[in-house]
């Protein structure tokens, strides 16, 4: 009963949100044709406003069963809706086995798990230093990354989205794989989380990078050089 009523809320917002930025945003989609049709894959997006959640089930055909924060349970009349969309709450700043375990659930049914590294929203261009869990999840399950970019997001406030069109980007890469490794340790964590985000930060606009600006730009330029492009 309860995968009835979430499938059913989950269409049912899918097309009252796809309504509104219908009307009141102009998008521009780039590379949806690199998300799998099928099988287990981790979208992995940046996060500017309250609106990406929203945003990508609109654009990608299959159910997103998202992780997000837990205090989001807690919010007054919208709360509830996120355990009846399906969402996996997580407890930020602690080793939430739980959720990850059922996020790993997910993956191993062939699901689509939407994450943003950052682990909180900017509420501005500019990318925040990433967190271990994507990296965690893609290296014990196996799962391809499909990074996401989105910008023009931070225009989106209410009331204002009612009385101003919004521009929005929305740019998925190729998927990869992480390195398979017997051992998830600390340091392969790391490196993981920075390819990760580096991913991300060369689909964005320059302006987006934020803190993975000079790593996309020292990376840039080795390919350049090595092209004999300099």
């Amino acid at each position: 009963m309860r995968t009835v009523a979430t499938a059913l809320f989950y269409r049912f917002a899918r097309l009252v949100i796809g309504l509104i930025l219908l009307i009141w945003t102009r998008k521009q989609v780039v590379g949806l044709e690199n998300v799998p049709r099928r099988g287990p894959v981790i979208l992995a997006s940046n996060h500017v406003n309250m609106l990406d959640p929203g945003l990508l089930p609109v654009l990608v055909p299959r159910r997103i069963v998202y992780m997000g924060k837990a205090e989001l349970w807690k919010t007054p009349i919208i709360g509830p809706l996120y355990g009846l969309a399906g969402f996996i709450p997580v407890r930020r700043f602690e080793a939430d086995l739980a959720a990850l375990r059922k996020a790993e659930k997910a993956l191993r049914q062939n699901q689509v798990l939407g994450m943003f590294p950052e682990g909180t929203r900017s509420g501005k261009p500019g990318l925040g230093k990433g967190q271990p869990g994507t990296a965690i999840l893609a290296l014990r399950t196996g799962a391809p990354i499909v990074p996401v970019a989105v910008s023009g997001t931070e225009g989106v406030t209410l009331p204002r989205l009612f009385f101003r069109l919004t521009r929005v980007r929305v740019v998925f890469g190729k998927p990869f794989e992480l390195p398979k490794s017997r051992r998830v340790s600390a340091e392969l964590v790391e490196q993981c989380t920075e390819r990760i985000m580096k991913e991300i930060a060369m689909l964005l606009p320059e302006e987006y990078r934020g803190v993975y600006a000079d790593l996309v730009a020292s990376q840039s330029k080795e390919q350049a050089e090595g092209s004999g492009l300099t």
